[in-house]
């Protein structure tokens, strides 16, 4: 393995630990909305794995779903209910 191999997957291994404090603090958040912008970075954060594994087909259709319209869905329903979740 060379040196900008080892980068490479310490970068993205990196982001995946950063991707998993971003997705244990949008199920831990009570606020659904702060809930959905912690999904939004988890999400953008896998892109950019995506894109770091070199697959660009995939992250090209990811972007726009997983970062764009999923938040905005779900934004738009949280709208229409309460923003806290009642334990």
């Amino acid at each position: 393995m060379s040196y900008g191999e080892a980068v490479l997957l310490g970068i993205t291994a990196l982001a995946a630990i950063f991707s998993t404090i971003a997705t244990y603090m949008a199920i831990m958040e009570k606020d659904l909305l702060k809930a959905v912008i912690f999904s939004a970075i988890q999400s953008t954060i896998y892109a950019f794995i995506y894109y770091m594994l070199m697959a660009p087909d995939i992250d090209l259709v990811y972007i726009p779903v997983a970062v764009g319209l999923y938040p905005a869905v779900i934004i738009a329903l949280i709208k229409k209910t309460t923003r806290e979740e009642k334990p």
